[in-house]
């Protein structure tokens, strides 16, 4: 071969080479958002899916890769698609949280998103948001370890995701305008459901009970995920116990259970043996709640464990014994034990010097009711909710194109670091004149690299509940939380600075607070929120915006040209 040729042939394995690697990282995958019939619970209606199935598709990535998701709107009402727990490392564009981070995606129209995975490996998942719609629009999110690398566990022997999620007869968008229409709660679901279905107990559902087949003596990776609009869940498998490996895609150091209380939003994968007698077992959830007076669906969801082979099964199977639903010490001694795994392959940097410290209330509130209406929240008001007094009111112009082009009057940048008034946050009975808070769009700006520590302190205002509380755009370190109201001076000396759970959705004890600690290093601006639908609805939202550092590394990447317009 000739010189000239051999540098030729160089050349073209070069660029086949980086072909390969760029069709790598824009893997592509289509979403249409479209309307299809289901039938639950003895009755058929339409419902809005993801290429119509519920639930939705599953993304399927290695740590560190890119997608494209094309997300074609077939459906008759806006939509947008959020990546709930992937970081987006300065890539707001494609976060997806409605007049946030974009307007929605038309009826009849499409946007490319670009989702970058970097730090993330577990299970995450992706899901609507915007009004009702993530009840239905919703899937799992996998990311497997990077080519190359292994679990920190045994591999195990299979693999399944289970999703915990809400069916209601009714129409979901008639569910929603209903709730903003009334100012009241809305309508409890009429299922709990696994994997989309109700289960044995509901009825005209039995034949289409999930059922995960397994082989005796074998060691099964569940990928569990809390899609519910409205609950926590408790969760647990008859006579068999699990172990305890991730959450939010975040390794932590394993325990054993036979029981978990998991967040709406909260993902957490779990080590099953299938070490019992052939058997067919039921998989059973049913909600947690620790406020008082508040309506839940009481019912049980269950799907099968059935073990493959010749054998009578039990008829019906054997149902695990789950706590009652108020049982807050069962579900708050489950989350306690979360610890980040920290060992040489998954470090952790917790921060230790803190420039920022951050102390939000979390309430229920009510405002008044309009002229010439008719008000459900209590004493004929509406329900609210806040976070340091403020009820977040969603802009006309989406948060994050007004910051780019500098657009005044969009928002503000007021939003305050402790609330306007210190009072017994937790106490019975507390003044009316408390109740009501202020209505704005106010943000929380932090310099590029800002260490902050952030405690949510839940209040009794109108009903104490807990709440699940999530961050866009990063994870942070649970270090510390309790019941009762926080003490500045002795809580923090019991924090968790050595291997505290990293996660991006934590719930908050009703009547109770917890401490979170990140770095704000990605630049953007990313959306806080309780992940009770409802909550969020009526307020209990902000925004942080992460300003550009120095290097054109640290700065936020520029718009994309098919943002959709508002």
């Amino acid at each position: 071969m000739s010189a000239m040729k051999f540098f030729y042939f160089h050349i073209l394995v070069f660029l086949v080479f980086l072909g390969v690697r760029h069709s790598q990282a824009l893997a592509r995958y289509k979403f249409v958002v479209r309307e299809a019939p289901y039938t639950r619970l003895c009755s058929t209606k339409k419902i809005l899916t993801v290429n119509g199935q519920f639930p939705g598709p599953t993304l399927r990535v290695h740590k560190g890769e890119t997608v494209i998701v094309d997300v074609y709107n077939r459906g008759s009402d806006n939509i947008t698609i959020h990546w709930h727990g992937v970081e987006q490392p300065r890539n707001p564009w494609s976060d997806g949280p409605e007049f946030v981070t974009q307007c929605p995606i038309q009826p009849g129209t499409k946007f490319s998103q670009k989702v970058i995975f970097s730090v993330e490996e577990g299970t995450l998942w992706w899901h609507a948001h915007s009004d009702w719609s993530r009840a239905t629009v919703h899937g799992a999110i996998i990311v497997y370890p990077k080519l190359g690398t292994n679990y920190p566990f045994p591999k195990p022997y299979a693999e399944e995701t289970i999703i915990l999620g809400e069916w209601w007869k009714e129409d979901l968008m008639e569910l929603y305008r209903g709730l903003v229409r009334s100012g009241g709660d809305p309508n409890v679901s009429d299922a709990n459901t696994i994997n989309g279905q109700p289960g044995d107990l509901y009825p005209c559902s039995k034949p289409e009970t999930f059922k995960l087949n397994v082989d005796h003596g074998k060691t099964y990776l569940l990928r569990i995920i809390n899609a519910a609009m409205q609950d926590l869940f408790f969760f647990s498998v008859a006579k068999h116990n699990f172990t305890v490996v991730g959450s939010d895609a975040s390794y932590t150091k394993p325990f054993t259970s036979d029981l978990m209380a998991i967040s709406p939003g909260q993902t957490i994968d779990v080590l099953l043996t299938t070490n019992q007698k052939p058997d067919h077992y039921y998989m059973a959830a049913k909600v947690y709640s620790g406020a008082n007076g508040v309506r839940i669906n009481n019912s049980t969801t269950t799907a099968i464990l059935q073990y493959n082979g010749n054998y009578t099964a039990s008829s019906p199977p054997l149902l695990p014994k789950l706590p009652q639903s108020n049982d807050t010490t069962a579900a708050f001694n489950f989350i306690g034990k979360f610890r980040s795994l920290a060992d040489k392959d998954h470090p952790i940097e917790v921060p230790l010097k803190i420039n920022k410290h951050l102390f939000y209330t979390l309430s229920i509130n009510t405002f008044p009711c309009p002229a010439n209406q008719t008000c459900q929240g209590p004493r004929g008001l509406r329900l609210a909710a806040s976070m340091n007094n403020i009820s977040f009111e969603s802009p006309r112009m989406d948060v994050l194109e007004a910051y780019y082009f500098h657009a005044n009057g969009a928002f503000g940048k007021n939003f305050p670091s402790f609330p306007p008034l210190f009072f017994n946050f937790t106490a019975s009975g507390l003044p009316r004149f408390l109740e009501t808070p202020k209505q704005a769009t106010e943000v929380k700006v932090l310099d590029y690299n800002t260490t902050v520590e952030l405690v949510f302190q839940g209040t009794n205002l109108v009903a104490g509940t807990d709440h699940p509380m999530h961050l866009h755009g990063s994870s942070f370190y649970v270090v510390g939380w309790g019941r009762g109201i926080f003490d500045k001076e002795k809580d923090p000396l019991n924090y968790n600075l050595v291997d505290p759970p990293f996660q991006n959705t934590i719930a908050v004890p009703v009547n109770g607070w917890t401490a979170i600690r990140f770095k704000a290093h990605n630049p953007g601006v990313w959306f806080m929120h309780c992940h009770f639908e409802r909550h969020a609805i009526w307020g209990m939202d902000t925004v942080f915006i992460v300003k550009n550092g120095k290097r054109r590394d640290d700065k936020m990447l520029p718009r994309p040209s098919d943002m959709p317009p508002c």
